[in-house]
């Protein structure tokens, strides 16, 4: 397996340049709303140009969800990863439940996670982007689900599969969020999403559970 390349010099001060100006948006976001805030307000506060902002950031929605990348893939890496004997479903319902057990903040499970909610809920072109990226997740799940099981271009198992893992996250992800805006803390919606997951594992049938076990 080929080591990684060293991140350089240039691509060092490029990923602390756009961290930096994320941080900045996130926080005039977070203290004012999506909506009240402009680009420009944002690159003037960042001390950059309007145009080194949207060369970082195409939309000013990915300044706020800027970490969707690795939101797209992750269960796609977790199927990915399953062990011998386990199926796709069951890979992610243990991942979620070891995420919500850890009381993880990439479930949400954090302190200031209800402003950022609060910041989503108000501003509708937040809700439509979130709304576009569950579609990308569910589509890299179903070309995962694909791939691992060798299913023919036509079958529509994969797409019906990934519906229903993709409601056990979605399902996971709104009632956390739902539970923290409502003034939960962090580790009093952990245990309760224990119970939610177990709840929502029992609503799965027999062939989700059982769906691309991956052999010894």
């Amino acid at each position: 397996m080929a080591e990684a390349r060293p991140e350089g010099l240039r691509e060092r001060k490029k990923r602390q340049t756009r961290q930096y100006i994320s941080d900045v948006a996130t926080g005039l976001f977070l203290d004012r709303g999506f909506d009240a805030v402009t680009v420009a307000e944002i690159a003037d506060a960042a001390d950059v140009s309007v145009n080194t902002v949207y060369n970082y950031f195409p939309a000013k929605e990915d300044l706020f969800l800027d970490r969707s990348k690795g939101v797209v893939d992750r269960m796609s890496r977790w199927v990915r990863g399953r062990a011998p004997g386990e199926s796709a479903a069951r890979a992610v319902l243990r991942e979620l439940r070891e995420e919500i057990e850890a009381v993880s903040p990439r479930v949400g499970l954090m302190a200031g996670y209800s402003d950022f909610m609060r910041v989503v809920h108000a501003a509708p072109a937040l809700r439509s982007r979130l709304w576009a990226i569950q579609q990308e997740v569910h589509d890299n799940l179903a070309g995962t689900l694909r791939q691992e099981t060798g299913a023919a271009a036509d079958d529509p198992l994969p797409d019906l599969i990934a519906g229903q893992i993709g409601w056990v996250h979605q399902t996971v992800m709104a009632t956390i969020g739902r539970r923290m805006l409502a003034g939960g803390t962090p580790e009093a919606v952990s245990r309760e999403m224990l119970d939610v997951l177990d709840a929502t594992e029992e609503l799965l049938s027999e062939k989700v559970l059982n769906y691309a076990v991956r052999g010894a």
